[in-house]
């Protein structure tokens, strides 16, 4: 009788023993970003997976940038609501590819009027939940005339630049930024930051996948244009240098 009930309190402390040894599940980050855009900002074809291993471990880098989302239609779809459920500290906000006209009446904005009332609201919604936003041009599509990028973009980055001013937002302005780096390099060196679909096993291959993808990016457009934002994100936010790893 005596060894039963010995072996009963044992089994009934073993599990508060070992809950004792167990490692701390709490995360160590300490700040949360959350990444919000289109497909040149999410994996596979953005800069966010260039930006997100230039983070140190005690900051949480959430990618919520979805392909072929607009300023209106991210918000429409529900994803805008899922990324502030993560209680961002900062959320760095891009737009624009998909706002303009030809996308269709659920995606299209227009650079004077519908384009900055969305992207306001992302202003607010994220101030309202706590969190700083932080506004980003868009990244120029790479398309040259004479050597130099032609943008197709510019209105939408005005749009964003004067709202980040009128909002007192901080700025990052990718898309001078983007032209300045591509302009440097050339259409020749800028091949090589072109995105290259994979192809899918068992799906035959999609004509328009063997064309120069110039608006996405390879992983070597997302290191550079990744470092660029990462580097200007601690200039229009200082107290962040700390989270983000030296070249």
């Amino acid at each position: 009788m005596m060894l039963r009930l010995l072996l009963l309190i044992l089994c009934l402390n073993a599990p508060l023993a070992f809950a004792a040894d167990a490692p701390p599940t709490a995360d160590p980050a300490k700040v949360c970003i959350v990444l919000v855009g289109d497909s040149t900002v999410a994996p596979n074809g953005g800069w966010g997976p260039g930006f997100e291993p230039l983070l140190t471990k005690e900051a949480k880098c959430i990618n919520w940038a979805r392909p072929g989302r607009s300023s209106i239609s991210f918000v429409s779809e529900g994803w805008w609501t899922k990324a502030l459920a993560d209680k961002p500290n900062y959320v760095l906000i891009q737009f624009g590819h998909n706002d303009m006209p030809g996308k269709g009446p659920t995606r299209e904005t227009d650079p004077k009027t519908t384009f900055p009332a969305a992207m306001a609201k992302y202003v607010d919604d994220a101030r309202a939940a706590g969190a700083k936003p932080i506004l980003i041009t868009s990244l120029t599509r790479r398309l040259f005339s004479g050597g130099k990028i032609k943008s197709n973009l510019t209105e939408y980055a005005d749009a964003v630049i004067k709202l980040a001013a009128e909002k007192k937002v901080p700025l990052i302005d990718l898309h001078a930024r983007s032209i300045a780096a591509l302009d440097e390099i050339g259409p020749k060196a800028s091949e090589e930051l072109n995105h290259v679909a994979k192809p899918k096993p068992g799906v035959p291959a999609d004509p328009k996948d063997a064309k120069p993808d110039r608006t996405h990016l390879s992983p070597k457009g997302a290191d550079l244009f990744g470092r660029i934002v990462a580097d200007d994100l601690i200039k229009v936010i200082p107290e962040l240098a700390p989270f983000v790893r030296a070249k």
